[in-house]
């Protein structure tokens, strides 16, 4: 019943952000079942990103397991998204330049980043038993929300549970600008298209 779909939505305490994805699902099934309905409209939501402190990650990191906290440290130093990350071959990392070759995705544009000796060492310490260097990214993201949610309470700290595997893409993007005041580099670093999706970071720092 559309109209049910529609009264739920309105009664519901939900970001006009999760009611656009709802309504839009609704509105595939309807469609297949052809249900006639008018799809109604929200405005998504622009929220300001939670930044978490650059120990708060280094603590999240150390806490992980090898394969988990090596995932999280590319993230870190490269702000990269995780599905760019779960695609990552053997062959994408020169460890002699110290560098990663980055596939993008989403529209994105491709890009070679740097990493630390450090990243290098803890992916050295990865067995290489296929191609790819990770499992797909909602595996690594079930496994991540499982550790995640252990650190938090072993360390006492719950703005642990607010960090998620895009937040590292936030952080990157905001100290980078904070850094330089140059939106040209974070727009090339974080593979942006658009300027206007650099924005935030601006905003934020």
């Amino acid at each position: 019943d559309p109209e049910s779909i529609k009264g739920f939505l309105a009664k519901r305490h939900l970001k006009d952000s999760t009611k656009v994805l709802i309504a839009s699902i609704c509105d595939v099934w309807l469609t297949f079942l052809k249900i006639p309905w008018r799809l109604p409209k929200y405005s998504a939501d622009h929220e300001i990103p939670f930044i978490p402190t650059e120990q708060e990650l280094d603590l999240l990191i150390a806490a992980c397991g090898k394969k988990v906290a090596t995932f999280l440290q590319i993230l870190k130093e490269t702000g990269t998204r995780c599905g760019e990350i779960a695609k990552l071959t053997w062959t994408s990392i020169d460890s002699q330049q110290k560098v990663v070759r980055i596939t993008a995705e989403k529209g994105s544009l491709s890009r070679i980043l740097p990493l630390s000796t450090k990243a290098i060492e803890m992916l050295n310490n990865l067995p290489k038993d296929s191609e790819r260097i990770f499992v797909f990214a909602d595996d690594m993201r079930s496994n991540f929300y499982l550790q995640r949610k252990r650190i938090a309470r072993k360390l006492g700290n719950p703005r642990i549970l607010q960090i998620h595997f895009h937040t590292f893409r936030h952080w990157k993007g905001t100290i980078e600008y904070h850094k330089t005041k140059d939106p040209i580099y974070v727009k090339e670093i974080l593979g942006h298209k658009d300027l206007k999706s650099t924005q935030v970071y601006i905003h934020i720092s």
